[in-house]
């Protein structure tokens, strides 16, 4: 079976600072995988390297069966890769609706796409902000239309960089549940986040990274059977 996404050999560098050394990582249409590691550790980079923000190195990056790590950042995410960004990076300017409207697409083709009513029958507080200005959001209201945003464009495969950074725990859960109903809704997902123990609960495929590298990938439950592995490298 094709891989939804698959990376071999990824090496990524900023300048003359080498950041990834050949990080493997494959996602099949339906999983929910996470990408963990300690802060620093070259996640946000592996993710900017997948969206066309940092130019690759070496390696190949394929997705969808075609091989974009050379392609420019607008043609990936029409390809249906779409990012809810660390630091959320709304519209502060544009109220809730403009927000989600601007992103409007469906780049998988679903019959059943993602709609304002559908982003906001997923987050019942958008609906009643939806003429608020960005900057009049909460964080955790941000956080919520940075979801709706990227779902807003129907992708095959959705990103969510550290998507519960500073958020109250009851806002942090509420984007869990969000995310567990789109893994029961067959959405691909990749999920960077400190939270093991939830995560869990969530992914089925598991990737750890310590300075730039991969050093343990498997499932759920050699995950769970091993703590150890998460005071190594994530520090939990």
């Amino acid at each position: 079976m094709t891989a939804l996404l698959e990376v071999q050999g990824l090496e990524t560098a900023y300048g003359s600072s080498q950041v990834l050394f050949g990080i493997d990582l494959r996602i099949d249409a339906g999983d929910v995988a996470t990408l963990l590691g300690r802060n620093g550790m070259g996640k946000t980079t592996t993710v900017r390297s997948l969206l066309g923000l940092a130019r690759a190195r070496g390696g190949t990056v394929r997705f969808r069966g075609e091989r974009i790590e050379r392609l420019s950042a607008d043609r990936i995410a029409r390809m249906g890769l779409a990012v809810v960004p660390e630091g959320r990076q709304i519209f502060p300017n544009l109220t809730v609706a403009e927000n989600l409207r601007a992103f409007g697409a469906n780049r998988n083709g679903t019959r059943d796409p993602w709609t304002m009513d559908r982003v906001y029958a997923l987050f019942p507080r958008l609906a009643e902000r939806s003429r608020n200005m960005g900057n009049q959001l909460s964080g955790g209201e941000q956080q919520m239309l940075a979801v709706g945003r990227a779902l807003m464009t129907n992708p095959y495969l959705l990103i969510l960089d550290e998507a519960t950074e500073g958020l109250a725990p009851l806002i942090r859960e509420e984007i869990w549940q969000c995310l567990d109903t789109l893994r029961g809704q067959g959405q691909s997902i990749l999920v960077i986040d400190k939270y093991v123990q939830r995560l869990l609960r969530l992914g089925n495929r598991h990737t750890i990274i310590e300075r730039g590298r991969v050093v343990w990938q498997g499932g759920t439950d050699a995950l769970a059977a091993d703590p150890g592995l998460w005071q190594r490298y994530i520090g939990v």
